[in-house]
């Protein structure tokens, strides 16, 4: 495969594909696993996320990359294949969550900015010899009816920015993901508040990469779908994807090869739902498609269980969530194929 970063981008939303987002930091991949009683150890991870890799029919058909966590890169399968070659062979791209997570933003009440810069270059390095050809730095945008404030929206475009071309500096394709929380508190506000901040965010986003130089033929975005507060909820899947799709013609330049959402708060079928009713409108200049991750593993996760009886179990639950989410990046989803299954 090439390793221009422009082809690998176009690779990563290849007709039909998208992103399984199996980077949960150790913390989360805790408390995923105490929903079905299973002790977070280096051997239940693995065997978690063996159980997706190794899913024969998803990963080739429907996956075109993985964004992993530290330690799953740098993780064997049980039979010592290093998990990097067991995507490669399923002709999935790996990629890695490089940012440190949010912290609270100094002299910013309720905001956030995401740390992981300081070394950022060197670890880059590492990481495409270990395979990766892909980044993922998510920043974190609170919102109500006061927030987020012009700091904090400035602060994280610019770590985002500077985050995207030390990416590509590496030769990796960064995906800058701008967040506004769908769940932050208090989840009230309305759609249309959702849509002026997402705006705001983008716009700030697009002018610091534009500053950082970044080439915005090799980078993904992957941001929020413009939708009401998790307490709000009433919008229709047509007013979320008309929102959301009126949001990006005004801030995305189409030299953007592709978009991947973040589910963030939605059930798994909302979130195909959505993605799908968007995918039905003609002429978008980038590919939209999907990047997900309780989304994609919440029913392969219970159907586990935590047992190596419930492997295939799990394998069909993600086999059939990454076809409908297949589906809908062609805008060809429809609700009976949910029940069918």
């Amino acid at each position: 495969m090439s390793e221009r970063l422009e082809d690998i981008a176009i690779a990563m939303v290849a007709s039909g594909k998208g992103l399984l987002a199996a980077d949960e930091s150790t913390a989360t991949i805790k408390k995923r696993f105490d929903t079905i009683g299973l002790e977070s150890t280096a051997d239940s991870r693995r065997d978690y996320r063996e159980m997706l890799f190794r899913s024969d029919d998803a990963m080739k058909n429907y996956i075109s990359g993985v964004i992993l966590y530290d330690e799953t890169l740098r993780q064997n399968a049980k039979d010592g294949t290093p998990f990097v070659q067991i995507l490669k062979a399923a002709g999935s791209i790996a990629g890695i969550k490089v940012d440190a997570g949010a912290k609270s933003l100094a002299g910013f009440a309720d905001e956030t900015i995401t740390e992981g810069l300081d070394g950022l270059r060197e670890r880059l390095a590492e990481y495409y010899k270990l395979g990766a050809r892909f980044a993922k730095w998510r920043g974190v945008i609170n919102i109500s009816d006061a927030l987020p404030t012009w700091g904090a929206v400035k602060q994280n475009a610019q770590a985002l920015a500077r985050y995207a071309a030390l990416c590509q500096e590496a030769g990796i394709v960064p995906i800058v993901e701008p967040e506004v929380l769908m769940d932050g508190k208090p989840g009230t506000h309305t759609i249309e508040r959702c849509y002026d901040v997402t705006e705001w965010v983008l716009k700030t986003v697009f002018t610091e990469l534009y500053d950082a130089r970044v080439v915005l033929e090799g980078m993904l975005l992957k941001p929020n779908m413009v939708i009401d507060g998790k307490n709000a909820r009433k919008a229709s899947v047509e007013q979320v994807a008309e929102q959301t799709l009126r949001v990006l013609k005004a801030t995305v330049p189409s030299a953007v090869p592709g978009i991947a959402f973040l589910s963030g708060g939605q059930s798994d079928e909302e979130a195909t739902a959505h993605l799908s009713a968007m995918n039905a409108a003609h002429d978008l200049p980038w590919k939209l498609t999907f990047s997900y991750g309780r989304a994609l593993q919440a029913a392969a996760l219970s159907a586990w269980n935590g047992k190596p009886e419930n492997v295939a179990a799990g394998q069909r639950a993600f086999a059939h969530r990454a076809k409908m989410n297949s589906l809908a990046a062609t805008g060809g989803w429809k609700k009976d194929l949910e029940e069918a299954a």
